[in-house]
Parts: structure tokens; C-alpha cells; sequence
């Protein structure tokens, strides 16, 4: 028998892989949903958002947040790399 989900669970469930870019396979692991009905999710909300002013500003807002988030957490890398350079090139000085 299909197991019937919740719209903010399969809401939930297509942040999670477009968001925070979770691949299907650890959605899979965590939630015991199939790829199939993750990919069917994510193209109903594509869909949705080309219908619904709403649907579209928030797709739109999880799209940017995770730009930013990749955004951020590559100057962080870079930022702790320039720390540990100027670290080395500081004891090279002395």
C-alpha cells in the first residue's frame, strides 16, 4: 500500500536536496523515502513555482541562501588558509 506524505513534509524533503544540496541517496538513508518520489517532489515544486507568485519567491530565496552558504563556508576556507600563511610567514621574520 502507498504511504501518503504530508505537503510540508515533501516540502521538508525538497529543501533538504536543493537547499542543502543532500543527495538522494542520504534522504533515502534518513527518511526511508525512494529517489523517485524525491525527484517527483522536486519537480512539483519546480512546476509550482512557475504557477505560484509564493512557490516562486521561496524557491527563489532557497536558491540564494544556498549560494550564500556555499559562498560562506569557501571564504571561511580561504580565511583559515590566509591565517595559517600569515602564522608561517610570521615566524619566517622572526
Amino acid at each position: 500500500m502507498p504511504q501518503s506524505y504530508t505537503p510540508e513534509f515533501k516540502k521538508k524533503i525538497v529543501h533538504l536536496h536543493l537547499e542543502e544540496g543532500r543527495t538522494y541517496k542520504s534522504i533515502t538513508a534518513e527518511y526511508g523515502v525512494s529517489k523517485a518520489s524525491i525527484s517527483k517532489w522536486c519537480s512539483e515544486f519546480s512546476e509550482e513555482c512557475h504557477t505560484s507568485p509564493e512557490a516562486k519567491a521561496e524557491y527563489d530565496n532557497m536558491k540564494e541562501l544556498f549560494k550564500l552558504k556555499r559562498e560562506n563556508e569557501e571564504l571561511r576556507k580561504e580565511n583559515l588558509f590566509l591565517k595559517k600563511a600569515a602564522a608561517f610567514f610570521a615566524k619566517e621574520i622572526d
